[in-house]
């Protein structure tokens, strides 16, 4: 079975062990908040000290829940690849990578979304941001939404010990630090779960429902299989089948 370290080093970067992941390897059992919130700010590993708060446990990402706000899983080829945190005129997507254990993934990532925007027409640029240096970007209109003119983005994104966690900021809040503040505050929240499974850099990592939710998506879904089939054969009486009969005595 491959490892990280075998990943790693295809790439060129295993040479300097990450303080960062020592550190949480020594830190509290996965998932304690350890009572008081620590210093600093987040998105934080799940092996840290982080602020106690209500999350929605989604498999590699626990996200915290805003009343009014809706979260959203986005789903491509019947896998869930991304989670939307919503309202009104305000969203943010997020998702989270395996990275190396040492060097910057964001970096390289950042760089080469700006160079997808520019060649799909639009235009960004790197910024200063309360989690490091960002995009903030405007990006071609999303041809569903019937828009025509360029839409503004922020992309962030945070190196964590083996994982990378990416945001993309869309609408009134790409461009009002006062519209922004709810959403960087659930992105600063985040809980991450990187997992030990051996995961090339780059790599998604999986988004679950919870048990729970899981078990009652399935339920729903079989109900509705039935329901369809039911009104197909309503609609569509198999000609074969024996229908009421009558029996005359005389």
């Amino acid at each position: 079975e491959p490892t990280d370290e075998q990943f790693e080093d295809e790439d060129g970067y295993d040479q300097y062990p990450d303080p960062q992941a020592t550190a949480a390897s020594q830190a509290l059992p996965a998932g304690d908040p350890g009572g008081a919130d620590p210093a600093g700010t987040g998105p934080w590993d799940i092996a840290e000290r982080y602020p106690e708060r209500q999350r929605v446990e989604l498999g590699s990402l626990a996200i915290p829940v805003i009343e009014g706000w809706e979260v959203q899983l986005n789903v491509a080829e019947e896998q869930i690849i991304a989670v939307t945190i919503g309202q009104a005129a305000s969203s943010m997507q997020v998702q989270a990578f395996a990275a190396p254990k040492s060097g910057s993934l964001w970096d390289d990532i950042r760089g080469e979304i700006s160079e997808e925007i520019t060649k799909l027409g639009g235009q960004a640029q790197q910024a200063p941001g309360p989690f490091g240096t960002e995009l903030q970007a405007l990006v071609p209109p999303d041809p569903a939404s019937g828009a025509t003119e360029l839409q503004p983005a922020r992309f962030i994104g945070v190196d964590g010990p083996r994982w990378m966690l990416r945001a993309v900021i869309s609408g009134a809040a790409a461009v009002d630090a006062q519209a922004a503040a709810e959403l960087e505050d659930v992105f600063g929240d985040i809980v991450v779960a990187r997992g030990d499974h051996p995961a090339p850099p780059r790599d998604l990592l999986p988004i679950q429902l919870p048990a729970e939710m899981q078990q009652a998506l399935e339920q729903e879904m079989a109900a509705a299989q039935q329901q369809a089939a039911e009104q197909e054969r309503a609609q569509y009486p198999d000609p074969f089948e024996r229908g009421p009969e009558i029996t005359e005595t005389r």
